[in-house]
């Protein structure tokens, strides 16, 4: 008798069941307001008004969700965002 394979195990059931990821970008005392705003645009093509709102969200209250993810979409970009300089990390939302 062969075994019943295990639906909650396959990897689409798994994806599909676990929960975003966070890509934070955090303030920092280096990077001008708009290098940031320019790292916005350039790298997830968002449009100047949204990379503005972004970047003042950061400036403001110190760190900001840009964007949320699957694990390894939101760990390549918290490594683009080390190599332009800036402070991110990544977390898994509640």
């Amino acid at each position: 008798m062969t075994a019943m394979p295990d639906v909650l195990s396959s990897p689409e059931i798994r994806e599909s069941t676990e929960k975003a990821w966070r890509l934070i970008v955090w303030n920092d005392p280096v990077n001008l307001m708009s290098y940031v705003s320019y790292v916005f645009r350039s790298y997830f093509g968002f449009s100047p008004e949204k990379a503005e709102k972004l970047m003042l969200q950061v400036h403001h209250d110190g760190f900001c969700t840009v964007r949320s993810g699957a694990r390894e979409a939101i760990e390549s970009d918290v490594h683009a965002m080390h190599g332009f300089g800036l402070q991110a990390t990544m977390t898994q939302e509640a």
